[in-house]
């Protein structure tokens, strides 16, 4: 499978231990899948708008699902989903929102905001890649995505 033809995932996730994290449990699967990562909301929303660094569609090739950290800086998670909901281009991009919070406000926040799925990140590295493998059984093998345009 060539990089073209792999499912685009962008991760938007601030902690670099979180960041490796995703990507070893990524290693793990079986799944082909071209991982980009962004470290805040701001460079998210730069990264599907193409501006700055992400100008070119190779450097930000428009995502098949985002996994979208809640707490981050200059601008958290809500504020960016809000954001792609809001703007047609990026309203049909399922997005999951992965954190730490389990509290149900969050949750049902989250889902307001128009979230497709709400997971809680494990604490250990098994249980992490056994979420992983599952997020990408079923959005990667279960479910038809929309074919991402550029």
């Amino acid at each position: 499978m060539t990089d073209s033809t792999r499912p685009v995932i962008l991760l938007v996730e601030d902690s670099p231990a979180d960041q490796e994290l995703t990507r070893r449990a990524f290693l793990d699967t079986l799944f082909q899948v071209d991982l980009r990562v962004v470290n805040d909301g701001e460079e998210a929303l730069d990264y599907l708008h193409r501006r700055g660094a992400y100008r070119s569609s190779e450097s930000s090739p428009t995502p098949n699902l985002v996994l979208l950290d809640l707490n981050l800086p200059r601008m958290d998670g809500r504020e960016v989903l809000s954001h792609m909901r809001q703007e047609d281009v990026f309203a049909g991009i399922p997005v999951v929102i992965l954190t730490s919070s389990d509290d149900e406000r969050e949750v049902k926040k989250g889902y307001e905001l128009g979230c497709n799925s709400y997971v809680t990140k494990p604490t250990t590295f098994e249980g992490f890649v056994i979420m992983i493998r599952n997020l990408l059984d079923y959005w990667l093998d279960l479910v038809r995505l929309p074919t991402a345009a550029g």
